[in-house]
């Protein structure tokens, strides 16, 4: 979600031609849907015959409140970390059908995205606080004490998580990328943050960079800032006005960054520009090309490779997650996917624009709704990815052809409220294991099982840990 600075109609429900329309309504305690047109009732759950829901942990106490918002997933052998607002909650998804909290801790500091590695959390906070304590209370970030950057977690017992450390960061952290640095056994952190002002201290303008955190893996209590690379010497996107009105970011910094170290490549989602970044070098990553979009694109928010490192999916949070964009006014090309194919070798390559790609079930203006979070679903020889839309659902689509992308399934929640503007909806959407997992922002841990031939071989494919942010190889 975009930081919020501190100072034809679709009918998604009918009942009498779910058949043939392809659609399965499930109620709230699995009873049908009232028969109508339009918008599907409140919480009302509607998706594709080809998934399903088959869990929902809510939301618990002190995390059960429209306030605290749930964030980002990380995961760790049988378990998914996730981030909120107010902290973060740990599952135990061992039996995806019966997911159990383990352990949950308060430690306010928005968005509190999560990253795990070994025996350690990582945990972003982009909101000014009184100190880098789990107990600190908010300050303005025009005071010169405010605080904000990365903390550290031991969590080798999930059931007792231990703060270790934190480490400050200029514009705090929105969110991170971890790489493993097996030469100096540790983890590295590139910070991304943005939204620099003359009147906060500790993000003066220009802001054109990231802050790089080596944690040593063995004494996390030692973490520090090593390096400030500046991607854009000469000043990203200076924003504006595009053709149809709609307000274009100035890149002040990058929203998200995600690496793929086999291939030592990273692709930035910066605000007005879309990047690609060579890093061999790990602590002196290099912008080898840069594109922008300044018909349809707002604000690049996040990147994914697909598993051959051949193309980027950049996305477009048009209203910064909190508005409704999915609907008629706004069209299929804003607040969309933007697919890329990498051609040409080394420095000479290029990212060239190939298609958008939107949901294209109209959501309801109560609900925010827009491209967001999303993840590989490790099909060889495919490009298929799940994503979340805030309000939108989840949307599992096929990218192969980067001209013609398609949707395979989807699935999602009716409002959350009929009359007013309340944010929700998945956050992220991340396959792992064989199963969906969606952090919903009010609804909690939602588990799906996806079932079609195309998905069907990445039920094989296991991992130990994934962050979606370090993308791993599959299917060597």
């Amino acid at each position: 979600m975009t930081r919020i600075f501190r100072t034809r109609r679709l009918s998604r429900v009918f009942v009498a031609a779910a058949g043939a329309a392809g659609l399965v309504l499930t109620g709230v305690a699995g009873v049908p849907a009232v028969a109508q047109t339009g918008i599907p009732p409140v919480d009302q759950i509607v998706h594709s015959p080809n998934i399903r829901q088959i869990a929902n942990i809510p939301k618990q106490a002190p995390f059960n409140t429209t306030a605290a918002l749930g964030t980002d997933i990380a995961f760790t052998q049988d378990h998914a970390i996730v981030g909120n607002y107010d902290g973060f909650v740990i599952y135990d998804v061992k039996q995806p059908s019966k997911p159990k909290i383990v352990s949950q801790v308060l430690c306010p500091g928005a968005q509190n995205d999560v990253s795990v590695v070994g025996d350690l959390l990582f945990l972003s906070t982009d909101s000014s606080r009184s100190d880098d304590s789990c107990t600190s209370t908010a300050l303005p970030a025009s005071n010169a004490q405010a605080w904000e950057g990365i903390k550290i977690f031991d969590i080798s017992d999930l059931a007792n998580p231990r703060y270790v450390s934190a480490v400050e960061t200029d514009c705090g952290s929105h969110t991170h990328t971890l790489l493993p640095d097996e030469k100096t056994d540790s983890t590295l952190l590139y910070i991304s943050s943005y939204a620099p002002a003359a009147n906060l201290p500790d993000c003066q303008p220009p802001h054109d960079k990231v802050s790089i955190v080596q944690v040593p893996n063995k004494a996390p209590q030692d973490a520090k800032l090593i390096a400030e690379p500046v991607l854009f010497p000469d000043g990203g996107n200076v924003g504006g006005d595009n053709p149809d009105g709609t307000r274009r970011s100035a890149t002040t910094g990058c929203h998200d960054l995600t690496a793929y170290p086999e291939k030592d490549l990273m692709a930035g989602a910066c605000m007005g520009d879309g990047v690609l970044i060579d890093i061999k070098d790990r602590f002196n990553p290099r912008v080898i090309e840069r594109v922008q979009d300044n018909v349809n694109f707002a604000f690049w928010h996040s990147a994914t490779f697909n598993n051959e490192g051949t193309k980027v999916i950049f996305t477009d949070e048009l209203g910064g997650g909190g508005v409704a964009t999915c609907n008629a006014k706004i069209g299929p090309n804003r607040g969309a996917d933007g697919i890329y194919d990498i051609t040409g070798a080394g420095d000479d390559r290029k990212l060239e624009f190939r298609s958008y790609y939107k949901i294209s079930r109209y959501q309801a203006d109560t609900e925010n709704c827009v491209a967001h979070n999303g993840s590989l679903i490790p099909v060889k020889g495919r490009d298929i990815m799940v994503q979340a839309w805030y309000q939108g659902g989840i949307s599992v689509w096929d990218f192969t052809d980067s001209a013609n992308p398609k949707e395979i399934a989807w699935w999602e929640r009716g409002p959350v409220s009929a009359t007013e503007n309340i944010t929700g909806g998945s956050w992220s959407a991340y396959y792992y294991n064989g199963y969906i997992y969606s952090s919903d922002i009010q609804k909690g841990l939602d588990v799906l099982d996806v079932r079609d031939r195309a998905t069907a071989p990445a039920k094989s494919v296991k991992y130990d840990v994934f962050n979606a942010q370090t993308q791993p190889r599959y299917g060597r």
